[in-house]
C-alpha cells in the first residue's frame, strides 16, 4: 500500500545523505578530515574544498546527531512532495550556500576582529530545506503544499533564530561556535530557490470558470433548459434555493 503512496526516492536520499555524513564523521574519528581540512575556511582558497565536503563533517556525535533527525525529514519532504525540482534544490541549496558562506567575512559581530574560522556541519543544508518548504508553500498557494509549510514551521519555526549571532542575545566569554553564517545563508538561498520555482511543479487550481469573461454554450444551454423545465425555481426564491440551483448546475457541468 505505500509503495503507491510513498516515493522511492523520498526514501533512498535522505538515508543516502544520513550514510555519506555518518561515513564522513567516521572517517573524522580514525584521523581523516584533521585540522580544518574539507572544512569551509571564509575567503582562503583552501577552504573552498568546504562547499562540497562540510556538510559530511561534524565536530562530535551530539552535532551530527541534531543534524541527522532533520536532514531526514527535510529530505523526505522534499522529495515526496516536489519530486520534479528536489534535485537541484537539494545540489543547488548545497553548494550555494556554501559558496556564500565561503564569502561572508568572519568577523565578530561585537568587536569587528576577524575571527579565523572552520564551518563544518550539514546545519546549512538543513536551513536551505526548512526556508525552502516553507515559502515554496506560500509561493505557489497550493494547499497540499501549504500543509508541508504549517508542519515545517510547527517542528521547525524556531531555526529562524538560527540566523541571528548568539552574542545579540546571551553574554558570551568567548565567540560561538555555532555557525550563524551557514545558517544565515542556507535560509537566504532557500527562500530564493522557492521564488525561482514557485511556477514549476504543482499550483493552485484554477478552473476555466473561475477566468474573467469566461463563456460556455454548453453551460448556457444547460441553464435554458433548466429555466424552461423549473419555472417555479424562479418565483421568490430563498437564498437556500438559489444555492441548490447553482450546486445542481455546477453536478450537470461537471458529468
Amino acid at each position: 500500500m505505500f509503495k503507491d503512496i510513498i516515493s522511492k526516492r523520498a526514501v533512498t536520499t535522505p538515508l543516502l545523505m544520513l550514510s555519506a555524513m555518518w561515513f564522513g564523521y567516521f572517517l573524522q574519528m580514525q584521523g581523516f578530515f584533521q585540522s580544518c581540512f574539507g572544512a569551509i575556511i571564509p575567503l582562503l582558497p583552501e577552504g573552498l574544498l568546504g562547499v562540497i565536503t562540510s556538510p559530511l563533517l561534524h565536530g562530535n556525535i551530539d552535532h551530527i546527531i541534531s543534524n541527522s533527525i532533520p536532514v531526514a525529514i527535510l529530505l523526505f519532504l522534499l522529495y515526496q512532495f516536489y519530486p520534479l525540482i528536489a534535485n537541484k534544490v537539494f545540489i543547488i541549496g548545497w553548494l550555494a550556500t556554501g559558496l556564500l558562506v565561503w564569502l561572508l567575512p568572519p568577523i565578530d559581530i561585537l568587536t569587528g576582529n576577524y575571527i579565523y574560522t572552520c564551518t563544518i556541519g550539514a546545519s546549512g543544508v538543513v536551513y536551505v530545506l526548512a526556508f525552502f518548504l516553507f515559502f515554496s508553500g506560500v509561493f505557489k498557494w497550493n494547499m497540499k503544499l501549504l500543509t508541508i509549510s504549517l508542519l515545517v514551521v510547527l517542528y521547525y519555526g524556531s531555526l529562524v533564530w538560527g540566523i541571528f549571532p548568539e552574542e545579540l542575545f546571551y553574554n558570551l566569554q568567548e565567540p560561538s561556535k555555532i555557525s550563524w553564517q551557514a545558517h544565515l545563508s542556507g535560509a537566504v538561498v532557500g527562500s530564493i530557490i522557492a521564488f525561482a520555482f514557485k511556477n514549476v511543479g504543482d499550483r493552485k487550481k484554477k478552473y476555466i470558470w473561475e477566468f474573467p469573461n469566461y463563456y460556455s454554450e454548453k453551460d448556457d444551454k444547460l441553464w435554458q433548459e433548466y429555466k424552461e423545465n423549473h419555472p417555479e425555481d424562479f418565483l421568490e426564491l430563498p437564498y437556500k434555493k438559489r444555492d441548490d440551483i447553482w450546486d445542481h448546475l455546477d453536478e450537470l457541468r461537471k458529468k
